[in-house]
């Protein structure tokens, strides 16, 4: 099988952090190319090269047999390379239409003049190759998050029209956000797009990479350490190339009680919450020290939940109980100082702060307990909680002075946890989505530091990513459909629901 692509010796460095070392590469035609490794370990920093989005420092690259220097995204474009971003690119207040043939020439935009009707239909013909019906004329602002990954797609599959020869696609974590069935979609469109492209496709769920991928190449600290056929390959294995050691099963409990034991009275009451949305008259009671699990479908009001806990939707009603006190929060502000903390799905827009260092990003909101006053900031206090929690949660980065931009996508979601973590007065921890974005050893590290929170007293609501991770984690798993609960299952009294029970209830 021919190569398409090959890179030579490249070299990248970001100041002293070493993001690629000599690294090599030979992409083949036809070939789904599965690239993998920890947080941190330059996947990301690679496909932005071949995106024309970053430049390497030195090394070469050969596309078709011949030398290239891809100097921007629009040249990358123009040869044939397209990339579904980890971090989506799309212009808020554009319109689907605009945003798929951005980048790229069309007649329906041609001298600069909009025909709309022509372009809404090319747009339109794009959507349909991955069968989502999303309107083209609607601003991509107004979509759910999935769905601005699905438009990302699309636009990325409008290059087939471009070139004469077969593209290349990079996927930078494409199925984070999307539900199974969006998944089969485009692993279906993957499968299509084999026999006219070739792919080169990255995710940390390694179920997906043995599944999608002809061959795979394991990357750790920017060295290609591993470059294996998927057929020489199990979970386990690539587990085990990827971490450096075997993964430690996590042996799940199960307590029955006495039959006169009284059940634990409960931390968080809901009753009658609504978010004059998606729930209404909605009820859960959370224990002291439980891990209660939320799964659903997009839309199913898991997300809705967890905002409207944090005080961060538009509106709300009905009552919260924390301790015994009320908590119902109309903003994120009452929700801090009722005990109450929120990871949210899209870590970059609404959790972290850009262009400050990871220190500054600890610190922001609960530096009063360290020792900050109005006049007075106690950085020693501050650092050295901070640095605590870096060390715990394995932050990968070479100083806590650095600037969180410049972190892994995994490793600036391990820092926002770990903000909310230094308080010492957290009770109620809502997590939407924590493993979205973390290698599989950097999620176990995660759900680790999640258990031991539980075993010290907290209460711990967080939204699954899959009915696999809901299973290991939870206590409790819960599933919502149109915000309602459609199932609940208590693992600790041995009541394990199938992955088919659970669909059942999603769907």
């Amino acid at each position: 099988m021919s190569a398409i692509l090959e890179l030579k010796n490249l070299n990248k460095r970001f100041g002293q952090v070493i993001a690629l070392d000599n690294f090599s590469l030979e992409l083949r035609a036809g070939e789904v190319l599965g690239l993998v490794g920890q947080n941190g370990s330059g996947k990301s920093t690679l496909m932005k090269i071949l995106a024309g989005l970053q430049a390497p420092d030195s090394g070469e690259m050969m596309l078709r047999g011949k030398p290239v220097q891809i100097r921007s995204a629009a040249m990358a474009t123009s040869l044939g390379i397209g990339m579904v971003h980890q971090e989506q690119s799309l212009v808020p207040n554009l319109t689907v239409a605009e945003n798929i043939f951005i980048d790229k020439p069309n007649r329906a935009t041609r001298g600069g003049l909009y025909r709309w009707n022509a372009l809404f239909a090319a747009a339109r013909a794009q959507l349909e190759k991955i069968g989502v019906n999303i309107r083209p004329d609607v601003p991509v602002e107004e979509l759910s998050f999935a769905e601005r990954q699905q438009v990302e797609l699309a636009k990325v599959l409008a290059i087939e029209e471009l070139v004469d020869h077969p593209p290349i696609i990079l996927f930078d974590e494409p199925t984070s956000v999307l539900n199974p069935d969006e998944i089969k979609i485009l692993f279906r469109e993957i499968q299509r797009l084999r026999s006219r492209a070739s792919i080169v496709f990255i995710s940390h769920r390694l179920d997906e990479i043995l599944e999608i991928s002809d061959r795979v190449i394991v990357m750790t600290n920017g060295v290609k350490v591993a470059d294996e056929q998927v057929a020489t390959l199990d979970r386990d294995g690539l587990y085990k190339l990827m971490v450096g050691h075997e993964r430690e099963l996590h042996e799940r409990k199960v307590s029955v009680p006495e039959a006169e034991q009284q059940p634990a009275a409960p931390r968080l009451k809901i009753r009658k919450l609504g978010d004059g949305k998606k729930l209404k008259n909605f009820d859960l009671d959370v224990a002291s020290g439980e891990i209660v699990g939320l799964v659903g479908v997009q839309g199913s009001g898991a997300e809705e939940l967890c905002r409207t806990l944090f005080g961060a939707g538009d509106s709300s009603s009905g009552e919260i109980v924390l301790d015994n006190v009320p908590a119902l929060a109309l903003n994120p502000r009452e929700a801090v100082r009722n005990g109450i903390a929120y990871l949210p799905s899209n870590r970059r827009l609404e959790g972290m702060l850009a262009g400050r260092t990871l220190f500054q990003n600890m610190v922001i909101t609960y530096g009063m307990e360290y020792g900050r006053s109005r006049f007075f900031v106690n950085n020693r206090a501050e650092r050295a909680a901070a640095s605590q929690w870096m060390s715990r949660l394995k932050v990968k980065s070479t100083s806590g002075k650095d600037r969180i931009e410049r972190l892994s996508g995994g490793n600036q979601q391990k820092v926002v946890l770990g903000k909310w973590l230094m308080s010492k007065k957290l009770k109620l921890l809502l997590l939407d989505h924590p493993s979205r974005g973390l290698d599989p050893g950097a999620r176990d590290d995660l759900f680790e530091a999640i258990r031991e929170q539980a075993q010290n007293g907290m209460s711990i609501l967080f939204v699954a990513d899959t009915s696999e991770e809901v299973l290991e984690l939870a206590d409790r798993v819960i599933v919502l459909k149109d915000g309602r609960i459609t199932g609940s299952y208590d693992l600790r009294q041995g009541n394990l629901p199938s992955q088919e029970d659970i669909v059942r209830a999603m769907v």
